[in-house]
């Protein structure tokens, strides 16, 4: 069995992931590795506490890298922070990165192109399933999430903090990807068939920051 890292936004693409993962049984997750903005102390794009991300990973079982960038961080300064956290589980034999890309295939392209770079190899358990069923899976596995961030140009401000459950489905414009793919919303996942016990947290204030709408997920 393969050593792989798992790319993990702490939200309900990468968890199922991590799940497909496990039931295929062909790569052993050694690490999640996860962007971190340094100046917020939170997890990038989804604005959640670093310390509901360590809560996350230990009730997984899993250590976590977290790659650190400021917070105006360019591509260029992302590709190097990244490479370098790359590099090092390189050398120690892990040549396998797990994503829960789901249809964008521009994303996907450049994934392969940078992992390629390294001599490492892109894994997508996900790709190419239809996001409505695999939102509805997600629920029935008995995944629990909150909607932690939300794009208003897409999405009400009401959506955000809400439990990721077939009432948020129900409730979706017909645009909007049940899955959130094209940025639309992200979640926060604290309890599943993964987990050795729920994270425990509750929603607190929701701002508006850099365009988003953020739901404060405060640890319990």
């Amino acid at each position: 069995m393969h050593e792989a890292l798992l790319s993990w936004s702490g939200g309900k693409d990468s968890a199922m992931a991590l799940l497909e993962t496990t039931k295929q049984g062909l790569f052993r997750v050694s690490s999640l590795l996860t962007t971190v903005t340094r100046d917020f102390d939170r997890v990038s794009m989804h604005g959640v506490r670093r310390e509901l991300l360590e809560r996350q990973a230990e009730m997984l079982g899993l250590p976590v890298e977290k790659v650190w960038i400021n917070k105006d961080a360019d591509n260029k300064e992302y590709d190097a922070r990244m490479r370098l956290a790359l590099e090092r589980h390189k050398a120690a034999g892990v040549e396998h990165v797990i994503f829960g890309d789901l249809f964008l295939q521009d994303i996907r392209r450049y994934r392969e192109e940078r992992l390629s770079e390294l001599g490492m190899h892109c894994v997508f358990p996900l790709w190419g399933r239809e996001t409505s069923a695999l939102a509805s899976s997600f629920i029935d596995s008995g995944f629990k999430a909150i909607v932690c961030c939300v794009d208003p140009k897409a999405l009400g401000r009401d959506f955000c903090g809400a439990e990721f459950d077939t009432q948020f489905l129900s409730r979706l414009p017909s645009k909007v990807d049940p899955c959130g793919e094209n940025g639309e919303f992200h979640t926060f996942v604290y309890d599943g068939p993964l987990f050795k016990d729920r994270v425990g947290v509750r929603v607190g204030e929701v701002v508006e920051r850099d365009g988003f709408c953020f739901a404060d997920i405060v640890p319990r």
